[in-house]
This record gives C-alpha cells, structure tokens and sequence, in this order.
C-alpha cells in the first residue's frame, strides 16, 4: 500500500461529525451534484494521471504536479513504480469523485471540513490552502492484483487539475474482496472464534476503505464489529507471553501478511539474551521458532481454520535477526486443531 499527500495537509475522513470550532465549513461536490462541465473536465483529469501511473509516466506527473507537492515527488515517484506493474493492461474505472471549494473564506483556517454527499462524508484538511480541490478514487481491473488508486488534485488556471497527492492499496487478498473477508469475519465471531474474526475484520477494513480514514455508515458498522471482538490478549502497546515446554517468549506483534501467496500469520518476538544466543545455530534456532508457534497454536488452534501457516520474525535492535514460515500442516500443537467451518 502506497500513500503520498502533501506533508502539510492532514486529510481524515468521518460521517455525521460534529464541526470543530475551529474549522471553516466549506463546500462540497459529489460525482451527481455536479455539471457535466465540471464532472467531465475533473473525469478527463483523473483518467489521464492514472494513465500516467499505468505507463509510470513521472515526466508527465511531474508536469502536472502542484507546485507544493514537488518537495514529495521522489517519494510519489516510488509508489508510482511500485503501482505501475500491477496494473499494466488493466481495465481503468473511475469510481467516485468529490470536489471541495476552498476560495474563499479564512485565507489560513486551521482546518476545513467539507461536506459531501447524503449520507454526508466529512472530509476534514488542516492548514490547507485557499483553492479549489478533488479527490477521485479508481479502480483498475482485469490483472492479477486489482487496485484501487486515489488522486487528491487542486484545480489550476485555465480550468485544470495538478496532482497533489497519491494513494493505492490492493483490492483483493488472496483472491477474495473485502466483503468476502467481512462476511467470513462474521462467521468466525459467531463461532466464537474472535482471533480469526479479529484479523478477518481487519483485513476487510483494509480492502473496502481506499484510504485507510474514509469513513461511511458501513466502515463504521465494520469498526463496530472489529471492536466487539478484538482478543483481550492480543499484542497492544505492551508485549504479550507465550510459553511452552518451560521456554517463555514474549511477541510484540501478530498481523497477517500474503508474501507468500496465501494468508499467513505475521509474528514477531523479542528474544531475550539466550534466546537470540540460540538464533545463531540454524539448527536451535529453527526448533526455537517452532516451538513458538506450537505455543501459539495451542493458545488459539482456531488460527488454523484462517490461515494457511506462521511466519515469526525474531527482532533484535531495528531488524530481524531470523525468521521462518512454515505452514500449518507442519506445525504441531499440544492439543488437536478445531475442524476448519469456512474454505
């Protein structure tokens, strides 16, 4: 996922807010409240940048890009080449478009909120600019890996658009979409299986929200959802313990990662002084590892019904000082797996 904005303009998005006081109310323009004028020329705009991220065309990006947004266009330029082979032949829908007026007013409010649409979208910058801005949101299909790209513009004399931020993310993991992962996150909480349904649930957030602060009765009804079954002995702000065969280890973080195809656990762990002594052996080091993820699958075998394996990072310092995946199949537990209920 690759998210470019300009470093001084802080963009949120929320439903039904209250106005903070010290915001300045502007307007707003959905794809249908506008004129065929303004929705063809910010159409026309749009499908021509993203072109341009299809061809990892930066010549022609940067021609185009805000003058303020310059400082950042190494930075757009590497989501740019990161993106661009992804989508190569795909098939390039827009997908919504709002535009925000911010001419007039407070020539330097604190923050702007605008109000977009029914349900209304509030889109809230700080410190941004007198102007007038668009946010469009595409979707390009028809490859292996789908994406979803937003562009932030600011329109410029002469009735056009420049480039003032870049956003992407995937729209599918594993070859299912965001609800397909929503739905199965609601079988898991029913069966009372909430670390599956946690990351589930996250994973659904991640693909049905194009920039990861967009917000809309649904986002917020999948929120909701997440919240209830968040696992209390789940890695926070602080480290959780796992222990097996007398060996104490402590994890400091669990997410899911595709790096290998198929959905996977995503560990990492601090290894105490003797621990990381044995991470220098591949032999020691390896039954280490396993043993931790023993250990984990005997806290919750439920992960086997979501997940195809483990993959455990040992940290030390700012890197990883060893790491393994393996699949489930492979490990084993000290106490036998639930039977999988969806696949």
């Amino acid at each position: 996922m690759q998210f470019r904005l300009i470093k001084r303009w802080i963009l949120t998005f929320c439903i039904g807010s209250a106005l903070n006081p010290l915001a300045y109310s502007a307007s707003c323009l959905t794809n249908g409240q506008m004129t065929a004028e303004q929705r063809n020329t910010l159409l026309d705009a749009t499908r021509n940048f993203a072109s341009a991220v299809q061809r990892n065309d930066m010549q022609a990006l940067d021609a185009r890009m805000l003058p303020a947004a310059a400082e950042d266009s190494r930075g757009i330029a590497m989501s740019v080449q990161a993106v661009s082979p992804l989508i190569q032949g795909a098939t390039i829908t827009v997908d919504a478009l709002y535009e925000f007026d911010r001419s007039s007013g407070q020539a330097s409010a604190e923050r702007t909120q605008f109000f977009c649409g029914s349900p209304t979208v509030v889109l809230t910058f700080d410190s941004l600019p007198q102007g007038i801005y668009a946010l469009s949101i595409v979707h390009a299909t028809g490859v292996p890996k789908p994406q979803q790209i937003s562009f932030i513009l600011a329109k410029a004399t002469g009735n056009t658009w420049q480039l003032a931020g870049f956003y992407s993310k995937p729209m599918l993991e594993n070859g299912y979409d965001g609800l397909w992962y929503w739905m199965a996150a609601r079988q898991y909480a029913q069966a009372r299986k909430n670390w599956d349904a946690w990351f589930y649930y996250r994973i659904a957030a991640s693909l049905l929200d194009p920039l990861d602060s967009l917000s809309s009765p649904n986002l917020e009804k999948l929120q909701h959802e997440t919240g209830q079954v968040r696992p209390a002995d789940s890695p926070g702000p602080s480290p959780i313990v796992v222990t097996r065969n007398g060996a104490t280890f402590k994890v400091t973080a669990i997410d899911m990662t595709t790096e290998f195809g198929a959905v996977d656990i995503d560990l990492h762990y601090a290894p105490d002084p003797s621990q990381a002594e044995q991470l220098r052996t591949p032999m020691t080091a390896r039954q280490q590892v396993t043993n931790l993820m023993s250990a984990l699958l005997t806290q919750h075998p439920e992960l086997r019904d979501a997940f195809h394996g483990i993959w455990v990072h040992a940290d030390h310092e700012n890197g990883s000082i060893y790491a393994l995946e393996l699949p489930m199949v492979e490990i084993t537990a000290d106490q036998p797996a639930q039977p999988s209920t969806i696949r």
